[in-house]
């Protein structure tokens, strides 16, 4: 599975046909917490904290859309959608926060998962029957998913939202923290906003990262994921294919069709997100030449999807690891792409952030019960250190099957394809490698 939406800024994770508005109330709820960035990552983790009892106050760069429930939500581009694999996990979660019921219609679940390599013996299957599970997680629509975080986060008491918002420092104070920022870079009209603990969500390049002084180590892959959605002549049936070439991991993912909700067993089903990672440099004529990206496709997945009939527009994106050297300092919390941005592959960075925003917000929770401080230094480091394990563990996964499949050297090519094999056939190797993929063991 490929996860198309770890590595955009957070300005691609609002839908964009609705009109921009600012949202800005007149006395700014009495906020515990104060967030810089609101993508996906800090919708959702503002809604957490909402469920929780937690105030907080939102701050975004970019102009958010006017959003009604009574909007038509009818897809606006058939073709032109981007997606997200989310993990069983992330599912729960947004079940937890009363959210999944809104967003499910619009979202395709997963039953089998099928890995290859191009040119090669070796393949390997999932299967959720085998695997005594309801499915491997869901594929939605970006889009569909900004619209139903953002118009939840309007809807909530708790949350204040605020638009426009460039943030300019951040102060920390002994027992709290003040964020000043301005709107659309207008100096003269700077404001400040103060609180018990701050959480950058702010992507890839986060100005709170850097206004911290926070360093990043960071590795160019020297690739290119081209992202979009397909169409088949043979319906998807609910299987991620995900396919291994010279130039990098490949994967076609199941999308719902125009109209209807995505886990209708009768559904048609012939519409397809796919990831395409070729090296940089070479994107170009795969976003312009339609019959040229479909024929490629088509070399590289044999007949496993079908025939790939129809392509919509595509969007490039160079691909980075940029890992925070750390992701706490005093106050502040840097979670999400500021805090790890990683490889698509495996579809595992957004659901990396879910995971990392569900035990924070848990863990404030627990010491807002307490009556104690949710800023407190040593609390922050204990969440810093209880998600390094499984942080480490997907960052580690995501390379080793972006160096290893990519690897030229015939033995290593040989030694794959033999672990592929192995990964099929060795009982009591799927049910942990399917635990860790669906975000259940962390």
């Amino acid at each position: 599975m490929q996860d198309t939406d770890s590595h955009l800024s957070n300005a691609d994770n609002i839908p964009k046909k609705f009109d921009s508005i600012s949202k800005k109330k007149e006395a700014i709820t009495d906020q515990q917490v104060l967030i810089a960035g609101g993508g996906h990552v800090g919708l959702s983790f503002a809604l957490l904290l909402a469920h929780h009892g937690i105030a907080s106050t939102l701050l975004e760069k970019n102009s958010y859309p006017t959003i009604s429930p009574t909007d038509d939500s009818t897809r606006s581009h058939y073709l032109d959608s981007r997606n997200t694999a989310l993990s069983r996990r992330t599912v729960q979660i947004y079940q937890e926060i009363g959210l999944w019921d809104e967003l499910q219609s619009h979202a395709c679940r997963i039953d089998t998962v099928q890995i290859s390599e191009q040119g090669s013996f070796g393949r390997a299957q999932l299967n959720k029957a085998e695997e005594k599970v309801e499915s491997f997680g869901q594929v939605i629509e970006n889009a569909w998913l900004g619209r139903k975080l953002l118009l939840a986060a309007q809807q909530a008491p708790l949350i204040t939202l605020i638009d426009n918002a460039n943030v300019t420092t951040v102060q920390q104070q002994t027992d709290s923290v003040t964020l000043s920022f301005n709107y659309n870079d207008e100096v003269e009209n700077e404001q400040q906003l103060q609180a018990s603990v701050l959480v950058a969500c702010d992507g890839r390049d986060s100005t709170v990262r850097q206004l911290l002084d926070i360093s990043t180590t960071t590795y160019d892959y020297q690739q290119t994921a081209i992202v979009g959605v397909v169409e088949t002549d043979t319906p998807h049936e609910h299987a991620a294919i995900e396919r291994f070439s010279p130039a990098g991991p490949l994967a076609v993912l199941p999308l719902t069709d125009p109209e209807g909700d995505g886990n209708d067993e009768y559904q048609q089903g012939y519409r397809r997100s796919v990831v395409w990672v070729c090296p940089t440099g070479e994107e170009t004529r795969y976003l312009e030449d339609d019959a040229h990206f479909l024929q490629t496709l088509q070399q590289a997945f044999g007949q496993r999807a079908g025939k790939f009939t129809t392509a919509g527009r595509r969007g490039a994106y160079p691909l980075t690891r940029v890992l925070a050297d750390k992701q706490v300092e005093g106050r502040c919390v840097i979670m999400g792409n500021a805090a790890h941005t990683l490889h698509p592959v495996a579809g595992q960075g957004f659901n990396l952030c879910m995971r990392d925003a569900h035990v924070l917000a848990q863990m404030l929770n627990a010491q807002v019960l307490k009556g104690a401080d949710i800023g407190d230094a040593q609390l922050l480091k204990r969440y810093e250190k209880a998600r390094q394990t499984d942080q480490k563990r997907v960052i580690r996964f995501c390379d080793a099957v972006v160096h290893g499949f990519t690897h030229p050297n015939p033995a290593i090519k040989l030694a794959r394809n033999m672990a592929l094999l192995a990964f099929d056939k060795l009982p009591n190797i799927k049910p942990l490698v399917a635990t860790y993929a669906m975000g259940l063991k962390s």
